[in-house]
């Protein structure tokens, strides 16, 4: 026996709440940008994934038009800071609606970290970074997905294993799930895909 709703069921608001909490876990997209004015704005974003392998695309989505949104495609740039658990209490605030004038770096104490090749920051205490130009945006109801093409992966060498790829236990990613639930990294198991052997 299952409950079953629609669209028709529920108001937009309520439909929302029930689909992120059941699309889970999501991973967070912690974006830096900077505005024409020079303000750095940090806010995080659970709507977020790779799109595409080659070239190296990924995407955020901006629910209504918020500063990350409206910062990328006027300069053109954004930074995807992973989001890991120890920094949650500041991601969390991050996500507070400042005036556009302010910035969550300074409100927050966040420090900061120069990007290598794009203009918006790294947060500094996060151990990886995508450094992405914008590609492209689509627009879909009252939300915008944000393609950034990837020009630079920079990972802290602390969290690397000795064959130089990201140990995900010590990245430590926090997830979203239903309501203002969130969820720290749990059991990791290593399963490897089985090749298709006919007959």
């Amino acid at each position: 026996m299952r409950t079953e709703w629609t669209p028709k069921d529920l108001s937009g608001r309520d439909f929302y709440k029930l689909m992120t909490a059941v699309v889970v876990p999501r991973p967070i997209a912690w974006v830096s940008t900077t505005s024409t004015e020079g303000v750095d704005n940090l806010a995080p974003h659970s709507f977020f994934t790779v799109s595409c392998v080659e070239p190296p695309i990924v995407q955020f989505t901006s629910v209504r038009r918020k500063d990350s949104l409206a910062n990328a495609e006027e300069s053109g740039e954004f930074v995807v800071n992973l989001a890991p658990e120890w920094l949650q209490d500041q991601i969390n605030a991050s996500g507070t609606p400042y005036p556009a004038h302010l910035s969550e770096f300074d409100e927050l104490g966040v420090e900061r970290r120069a990007s290598s090749l794009v203009g918006p920051p790294r947060v500094a205490g996060s151990p990886a970074a995508l450094e992405c130009e914008l590609h492209s945006t689509l627009r879909l109801g009252n939300s915008t997905v944000v393609f950034g093409r990837v020009v630079n992966i920079a990972v802290d060498e602390a969290v690397l294993t000795e064959d130089g790829h990201p140990d995900v236990e010590l990245l430590r990613p926090l997830a979203r799930l239903g309501r203002n639930e969130w969820s720290a990294l749990g059991e990791v198991r290593a399963i490897d895909r089985l090749p298709y052997q006919p007959g």
